[in-house]
């Protein structure tokens, strides 16, 4: 099943939430919760700079980030070191790939047939070894305040839109949300979340839709994207009859601008519930069993499958976050990339064979389509490993050096970008920080790094400080 995580506090001008508005009198969508999920429209101004940028900017159509939080280890993927100590290389060789003279893990062998389709940066740094606070970097181009703060909260001051949001204030609703998170949201232990996930400073209004969901399952509804059985249609006629009568008086009430606001989220919600498009986006099962099959049946690999079906159906952005914990009985630390014991069983049993065949299955799925010159796949983790293992034959976080990929959109394949020592444990070249990934994104989306989005208050925010990386573009 599925469920939007959302809140809001914004009140009408008596004092009343939406939610109770909509209450009142009977006059809610007895149950239907889709109006309270569209109080994220984007209303600020942006402003964008003109230039030219050459061929790559604005390829992309679409971005699909392929987000595995917990950490992907650099040494048993993209940057293997075959001939360290085997303390520090680990106990998998490496495999040949379609790119000339590079090879990359031998646990990634699907993948390596398709190279040539991606652009590997092997030099990423964020100088944070938590998981919060390197993930807030990564997830936002900013620096966590103070760096290395595990169970960081998303609170003042750091509160940086994430890609997902600032993606949503520049790109306009097209039935359904334009940035569109699944199928959860990123968490540590206690289900504290990251800070760096919605819209921040930016206002709530541009936070991407977050879904809790469940794609692997027979049966997958989007609650709110359909009747309950005890409603008819007739009776949200009715509703719908009565709502507009109301509104017909939002002239006489005081804080017009959220009144009109609160009008614009009503008549998305009852657009979205009639609209078959918006049904079809999420009907997995007009998929063919042989393209299930190809992604993997696991709760990443059908929400990687369900990310292709979104941005076809217009949606700018999808953010895949990596199920955290998956089953702690069945699989060494829960099945989640935090491997700091047992590491190379993870990867062997469960954590590689999953990424190896989505991963491969997105790129080719979409290329089949004709869609990978136009969606750009950013696949990264918030840090790497170390390159020691620890007591627990496990390897623990290291944000001084890893490795991340990219496909598609205006994206150079075969391209290998940046360098690391001999145990992949710090960069010689090439270094590339989590503002210049963001900055490459949206000059491929056709935006330039210093495009400002106008905050509530009309003050000006950059997208990104970054500087994008030209040896990867096309």
């Amino acid at each position: 099943m599925l469920s939007y995580q959302h809140k809001t506090d914004l009140t009408l001008c008596d004092g009343m939430s939406r939610r109770e508005w909509l209450r009142v009198g009977g006059i809610g969508l007895g149950g239907l919760s889709l109006s309270s999920l569209l109080n994220n429209r984007a209303l600020a101004g942006t402003r964008r700079v003109p230039s030219d940028q050459g061929t790559s900017f604005g390829k992309a159509k679409s971005v699909i980030v392929f987000n595995l939080n917990g950490g992907v280890p650099q040494h048993e993927t993209w940057d293997p070191k075959p001939n360290a100590p085997e303390e520090i290389r680990g106990e998998f060789g490496v495999t040949s790939t379609s790119t000339l003279g590079y090879h990359v893990g031998e646990l990634m062998p699907q993948v390596a047939k398709l190279t040539d389709r991606l652009a590997v940066l092997r030099a990423v740094v964020t100088h944070d070894n938590n998981h919060s606070s390197s993930g807030y970097q990564m997830l936002t181009g900013v620096e966590h305040i103070p760096l290395s703060r595990e169970n960081a909260l998303p609170v003042a001051p750091n509160l940086s839109p994430s890609l997902a949001a600032m993606v949503r204030a520049l790109r306009k609703d097209k039935g359904l949300p334009s940035a569109m998170v699944i199928p959860e949201h990123i968490w540590n232990n206690g289900n504290i979340p990251w800070p760096g996930q919605m819209a921040g400073v930016l206002g709530r209004r541009h936070d991407p839709w977050l879904i809790k969901c469940h794609p692997q399952e027979d049966r997958f509804d989007v609650p709110g994207m359909s009747l309950p059985e005890d409603i008819s249609a007739q009776r949200v006629l009715n509703r719908k009859s009565l709502l507009d009568q109301i509104n017909q008086q939002g002239h006489s009430l005081q804080g017009t601008d959220v009144v009109q606001d609160f009008k614009r989220h009503t008549q998305k919600a009852f657009d979205l519930l009639g609209s078959a498009a918006t049904g079809n986006a999420f009907d997995l099962s007009q998929e063919t069993s042989a393209t299930r099959d190809r992604y993997g049946r696991s709760r990443f690999s059908q929400s990687c499958l369900l990310a292709r079906r979104l941005v076809e159906s217009g949606v700018s952005l999808v953010q895949v976050n990596w199920t955290r914990v998956i089953d702690e009985n069945k699989y060494e630390n829960g099945g989640g990339w935090d491997t700091h014991k047992k590491h190379s069983q993870s990867l062997k049993e469960h954590l590689m064979p999953v990424m190896d065949q989505t991963l491969s299955a997105l790129i080719e799925d979409l290329e089949q389509r004709g869609l990978l010159d136009e969606t750009l796949v950013l696949i990264q983790s918030e840090f790497g490993h170390t390159p020691k293992f620890n007591a627990r034959a496990g390897r623990d976080h290291w944000g001084s050096a890893f490795s991340i990929a990219m496909a598609g959109g205006g994206i150079q394949g075969g391209v290998v970008h940046g360098k690391t020592d001999a145990h992949a444990a710090f960069p010689i070249d090439g270094i590339v920080r989590p503002r210049d990934i963001l900055a490459t994104v949206f000059h491929l989306l056709g935006y330039e790094p210093h495009t400002e989005i106008l905050d509530p208050l009309n003050r000006p925010i950059h997208i990104s400080h970054g500087k994008v990386i030209d040896e990867i573009l096309s």
